[in-house]
C-alpha cells in the first residue's frame, strides 16, 4: 500500500557538509505543486538579488542572515518563516553558518 504522506526526521541532515566559501542545496522533495529545497551557506556567502516565478516561502532552520526582501532589510534566524508572492526580488546574507528551507509552490 502506497503511502500518502513524506517524513523526514531531521532535515539539516539531509544537506552535505558545507566547505568553506560556499552555498550548497539540494531538492529533497518535489510532488505536485510543491518542490522543497534545502540551502546551506557558508558565513559570508550571499545569493544576490533575484525573483522567482511561483510563490516562494523561507524558513530559516540554523544561523543568522539578512534577508532583503523588496525595498525592506530584514533579520533572519532559527525560526524565522517569509512567504513572498512572484517576481518579488530578495537576497539573503548569510552571516553565520545558514540553513534554509526553500519551498516552491504552484
Amino acid at each position: 500500500m502506497a503511502t500518502s504522506y513524506a517524513h523526514f526526521d531531521d532535515l539539516a541532515a539531509l544537506l552535505p557538509e558545507i566547505p568553506p566559501d560556499s552555498i550548497v542545496s539540494r531538492t529533497f522533495y518535489e510532488h505536485g505543486q510543491l518542490k522543497a529545497i534545502l540551502f546551506g551557506f557558508a558565513p559570508g556567502q550571499e545569493l544576490s538579488e533575484h525573483t522567482a516565478s511561483r510563490p516562494a516561502i523561507l524558513h530559516f532552520l540554523e544561523g543568522e542572515a539578512r534577508l532583503t526582501l523588496g525595498e525592506d532589510e530584514r533579520r533572519a534566524a532559527a525560526g524565522t518563516w517569509v512567504y513572498m508572492e512572484p517576481k518579488l526580488p530578495h537576497s539573503i546574507l548569510a552571516e553565520t553558518r545558514l540553513v534554509m528551507l526553500l519551498l516552491l509552490v504552484e
